[in-house]
Parts: structure tokens; sequence; C-alpha cells
């Protein structure tokens, strides 16, 4: 997840009243997160739009439970108990967090990311139950909330005893949220009978560093890879350490040990069904534990580490995040506008090696997406129906915010006439549709290069 959320066609239902609150709140939480990129918003704003955001998702909830009961939907004890963790649990937890550290940049953070990836994932997945009919089965294999307790006290109790964190438990239906910069570690083991169990250890980089780092008088913020080796053992000891409490786990040896980028980890973990997913709090960063029994596993090509050269591969692993925390914050955010699904498709399909792409097929959704995630560039399309792009253009630049938004028309028309209307308009430049995408691509990396 970046710096802002940004609401995409695919998130609608179909239920308006259900589609507006969704959209509703993906605005409130970027309206928060931008209060903490501004130094002048004092934590009393941020705190009002915390208190605005919740009162907004509580309403949602009971508008969302009321109309699943109109219509008699069988998943509305799931929906429930899922809304109920997230009001009673997360909710609260994240809140604390925010007031003891006076509304500091690492608990907005933490505040947007399992928020922000709560109402995507909640969205894309449970929600769109409810007009599919079907059951939420990423959440059928869920244990009682009892066990779920039992299963939270005791690694809260392991991570005290391990390192002194006072932790707390923030969720128990955690859905795969990305929390600041994570080290993606997976387990998995089998019987003799071929039964499996996946073990998925979520950390964030400064809870390793601050905890395994500072026992080994580590100087450097960065993980290497003694750390990185040392917090993979300490990982694996937690999880033994957890199966002596739970009798029946003794039966699972180890097969195999992964390292995951969280692309990896989020496409294994959407098709798996969780008996825990527990997100804890531990002061020093945040951790999650995930159990899984899977009859099929699900390779994603990450990187293995029960080898001879084990070592070499954790380099590898920690080298591959580095390049790709440093490939996502230096492109550049195109924002491309045509109301042809083949025209997106090949522009996305053009430009999203060097350049992070966003596509929406109207003007209306462009004003939207602008909103949400502003680009670096639009490329919009001339001819529109509803709102061509002459007008779009108009309404960029009624908004002061946006107004400095450099646009490059794409147009289908050549004749003299047409290109006199696009040129009037005062665009950063126009680009024939008819140009090879060979050419459409350089003009566009030549306009990143001037500027």
């Amino acid at each position: 997840m970046g710096n802002q959320l940004v609401w995409q066609e695919r998130y609608n239902i179909g239920v308006d009243l259900i589609d507006k609150e969704h959209q509703k709140l993906f605005r409130i939480l970027n309206k928060l997160f931008d209060f903490k990129r501004q130094e002048e918003k004092s934590p009393w704003a941020c705190q009002e739009a915390v208190k605005y955001f919740r009162e907004h998702t509580l309403q949602h909830f009971a508008d969302e439970e009321g109309y699943m009961a109109s219509i008699h939907y069988v998943g509305l004890e799931t929906h429930k108990r899922i809304h109920k963790n997230f009001r009673e649990v997360t909710l609260p937890a994240l809140e604390k967090e925010l007031e003891q550290t006076n509304y500091s940049e690492n608990s907005i953070h933490h505040f947007f990311g399992v928020c922000g990836g709560w109402l995507v994932g909640h969205t894309l997945i449970e929600d769109h139950m409810i007009v599919s009919g079907d059951t939420v089965k990423h959440w059928e294999n869920l244990l009682p909330e009892e066990e779920q307790t039992v299963m939270g006290q005791t690694i809260t109790s392991l991570l005290h005893g391990m390192f002194q964190l006072d932790s707390r438990l923030i969720s128990n239906c955690y859905g795969g949220e990305r929390f600041g910069d994570g080290i993606y570690y997976r387990l998995i083991y089998s019987t003799k009978d071929k039964k499996k169990q996946e073990f998925f250890l979520i950390f964030e980089e400064q809870l390793i560093v601050s905890t395994i780092g500072s026992v080994m008088n580590c100087k450097s913020k960065a993980i290497s890879v003694m750390l990185m080796n040392a917090a993979i053992y300490v990982a694996r000891q937690l999880v033994e350490r957890v199966k002596e409490y739970f009798p029946l786990s003794e039966q699972f040896e180890i097969k195999e040990e992964q390292l995951l980028t969280y692309e990896q980890f989020q496409r294994i973990f959407e098709k798996q069904s969780p008996q825990f997913s527990l997100l804890f709090d531990t002061g020093k960063g945040y951790f999650a534990y995930c159990v899984t029994a899977a009859d099929t596993l699900h390779n994603e090509g990450g990187i293995s580490i029960i080898t001879e050269n084990a070592m070499a591969e954790v380099e590898k692993y920690l080298h591959q995040n580095q390049a790709e925390k440093q490939a996502v914050s230096q492109k550049k955010k195109l924002l491309v506008v045509d109301d042809s699904d083949f025209m997106l498709k090949m522009m996305h399909h053009l430009l999203d090696h060097d350049y992070e792409v966003i596509t929406v097929k109207s003007g209306l959704s462009a004003i939207r997406s602008i909103t949400l995630d502003r680009p670096d560039l639009i490329l919009l399309d001339y001819e529109m129906p509803v709102c061509n792009g002459g007008q779009v253009l108009e309404m960029i630049r009624s908004e002061k915010e946006f107004t400095d938004i450099p646009v490059i028309f794409l147009t289908g028309r050549t004749d003299k006439e047409s290109i006199k209307k696009v040129i009037a308009l005062k665009p950063e430049r126009y680009l024939s549709k008819a140009l090879s995408p060979e050419t459409v691509k350089k003009e566009i990396d030549q306009f990143f290069e001037k500027k």
C-alpha cells in the first residue's frame, strides 16, 4: 500500500448505499494520512479525523448488516463476527496506540495500513459475497473465539518472556494487510499421513532491529544477513514453543521454510482459510501470526532457506526486498483515462514496467481517482462519451490543487480541425493513437526527462 487509498471500479459491489459508504471511508482515511503530512495539523485534528472515521465505520457496519438481513443473506453471522472484531478489538487498539504516541508518524502509518488494508480486503472479498450469495470461505475455518483468546494469550506471554515486550492483540481476523516494511516468513509442516499445516509469521522490520538487533548489539537500523538469520531462528523457535501448548501439533514435522515478498505472501494467503490469524502490537513494531491447515500447497516462488546455501538465499531475499522498495518509491505515477478497454490494457502493458499505472474509463472516474491518488501525469482520451477530454481538463483546472498536474491528450483524430481544437485547450502536448506503442512510450519517457 502506498500513501493513498485509490478507489477502483472493482470495489463497487452494486449496492448504492454500501458503495457510497465505502468511498466515504476511503476519503476519510486519506484525509487522516494527509493531516500527518501537514506539519501545521495538530494531534487534535488527527484525533477528530479518527473519531469521524470510527463513527462512519460503525454506522456502515449497522447499515450493511441491516441490508444483509433484509435480503436474508446466509453469511450474515460470519460478517457480524468480522465486523465485531474490527469494532471491538482492532479499532480500539489502534486508537490506543495513536493516543499513547501522541499521533506519531509510525502510529499513523499503522492506523492507515491496517484500516486501509482491512477496508480494501473486506470490500473485495467479504462484501462482494453479499451480492453473489456466496458465504465467506476465507474465514470459515477460524477456530472458536475461546481458542483464539488462548492462542493470543500464549503468544503474548512468549513475546514477553523472550523480549520483555508488552504486546496486545490488535485483531484475530488479520486479513493480510500490509503494515510498514515487513519480513514474511513461511513454515510448512506435514505428518506421515500427508496432512499439512502452514505458519506465516510477519515481522515489521523495526521490531526485528529493536529486539534481536539489540540483543546482538547491532548498531545499524537496517537488517543484515546475520540479523536476518537470527530472526529466522527465533521465528522457528517461537512456532515450536507455541506447538508445545497444543499437543496435536506435535505430530507435524517441518518440511519447508521460505521467505516471501509481500506480493507472494498476499497471493498465497488470499487462497487460504486460516484457523488462526492474529495481529499484535508489540510496542516495538507489529507482528502477525497465522496458521492454516492446507490440503494443497500454493507455490508463489518464495525463497527456500532449507538449503546448504541458506546464507546466500537470505542475502538474495534482502537485496530483492530493498530493490522492490526503491523501485516503487522511484516510479512516476500515470493516470490513463480512456473509454476503451483495449486501449487501457495496451497502455498498462506498455508503461507498467517503468511507471505506476492507474487506469479509469470515464471523466468522472478520473476526477475521483485524481482526488484519491494524485498522479504525476494524466494521459487523457480526447474523444469520450458523456464527458469528453476537454471537459475533464476544464474540471481538473478548476480545482486549485490539481491545476499543475500535466495532461497529455490521446486522440484518434489527425485532421487539422480536430488538432486545432486540442491545441486550443493548451495541454502539455498531444499524442496520436495512430503512433506505434514504442513511439508513445518514448514520448512519455522524454516528457519526464525534460521535467
